[in-house]
């Protein structure tokens, strides 16, 4: 859960503060693995907790095509 916090935080300074598409993609990636790994871990504890992140993991999903998108662009 940490690793994926960490990761989102790291997402918007690279992306928006560096200008930096193509290592906002792989940080993006890395986010969604981790998100699908913590929904995962979460399934057996809380199904909730689970299926509250699914909403997330579709918004890191839409926000990686428009990386991949703008990285395919330039």
């Amino acid at each position: 859960f940490f690793i994926q916090l960490a990761l989102n935080f790291m997402w918007s300074p690279i992306f928006f503060g560096l200008r930096s598409p193509l290592p906002g993609l792989v940080i993006i990636f890395a986010l969604l693995v981790m998100i699908a790994l913590t929904i995962k871990k979460f399934y057996p504890l809380s199904k909730l907790a689970a299926y509250l992140l699914f909403p997330y993991l579709l918004w890191v999903s839409f926000a990686t095509l428009l990386n991949t998108g703008i990285v395919l662009l330039n």
